[in-house]
Formats: structure tokens, C-alpha cells, sequence
């Protein structure tokens, strides 16, 4: 990273952007470019849970070359000043690389929806009540994080 400074390096800082953030951005190989796509997604013991359809083109990605780059920001904002070029931007963020594992099996789609849902503020008692035919219609990715770093501006707050 070319200003030290920013980096986090803190293993509970960057635990904290990836539990606590909302969108992940996944990039995958398409041949010789890449294909970025934004989800929802749970996180969870070094990993990042994603549902999706069962057909498309990232899992015909995926099935040729199931490893991916990730981002996820947890702050990003613009900090207005009197001049123009003195514009700012607070963020903190963490970048990394994973594996991906196509979850197919119906109890382990049911885990991964879990992870997903109480990731995003679902009540355990009410809100994870699904219907067979809901889970049936899914299936989860599971990244496995094998690479990550974080990023934060100088001017985020890091409480």
C-alpha cells in the first residue's frame, strides 16, 4: 500500500467493516475482463455469504474459475470545503481476495441464509422462519477470505 498511514492493519477493525457494512462488490473473471456485481451479503467466522439464483452468469463464471476479488466500504462520504480541490473523501474499506464455494445442499443453504439475514438485522425468533420452497429457490456463495487488506482516509472517524 503506497501511504502506510492508511492502512488498517488492525484484525478487529477490519472484522468490524465486514460485519458491520451493507453492500460487498464481487469481481470475477470474465475470460479476459472483469465482471463486478454488488449483493447483500452475511459475514461470518472469515467468510461472506451471498444468495443468489441458481443460473446466470456468475455462477457460469464461477464454475470456470471460482476465485474473486471483493470490496466492501463501511464509511464513504464527501467532505465539502470552501475550494473546490480541497474536496475530500472519508472511507474505510477492505479489499480482499476469496474462493468461492457453490452452496447446493439444502441445510447448509439454510446456514448460509442465517448468516445472511442476521447480517442485516433479522430477529432470530421471527425472521428466520422460511418456507422449504424459498431455500429450494437459492443458492448461497460462500467466499472464503484468503487475502484481505483495509484502507481508511485520513480524516475517517474510527470509532
Amino acid at each position: 500500500m503506497r501511504r502506510n498511514k492508511q492502512e488498517i492493519t488492525d484484525k478487529s477493525i477490519l472484522d468490524e467493516i465486514l460485519s458491520k457494512s451493507k453492500i460487498c462488490r464481487l469481481g470475477f473473471m470474465d475470460y479476459d475482463r472483469p465482471y463486478i456485481l454488488p449483493f447483500n451479503y452475511g459475514y461470518h467466522d472469515g467468510c461472506i455469504y451471498i444468495h443468489c439464483a441458481h443460473e446466470g452468469k456468475k455462477i457460469d463464471l464461477l464454475k470456470i474459475n471460482n476465485k474473486v476479488c471483493f470490496e466492501i466500504e463501511q464509511i464513504a462520504n464527501i467532505e465539502r470545503y470552501e475550494k473546490a480541490c480541497k474536496w475530500a473523501t472519508t472511507y474505510r474499506s477492505v479489499i480482499g481476495y476469496g474462493k468461492v464455494q457453490i452452496i447446493t445442499e439444502y441445510d447448509l443453504k439454510r446456514q448460509g441464509l442465517d448468516i445472511i439475514m442476521k447480517h442485516n438485522g433479522a430477529n432470530a425468533a421471527h425472521d428466520l422462519n422460511y418456507e422449504k420452497n424459498q431455500i429450494d429457490a437459492i443458492t448461497i456463495l460462500k467466499v472464503e477470505i484468503l487475502e484481505i487488506s483495509g484502507k481508511q482516509s485520513s480524516l475517517s472517524n474510527t470509532e
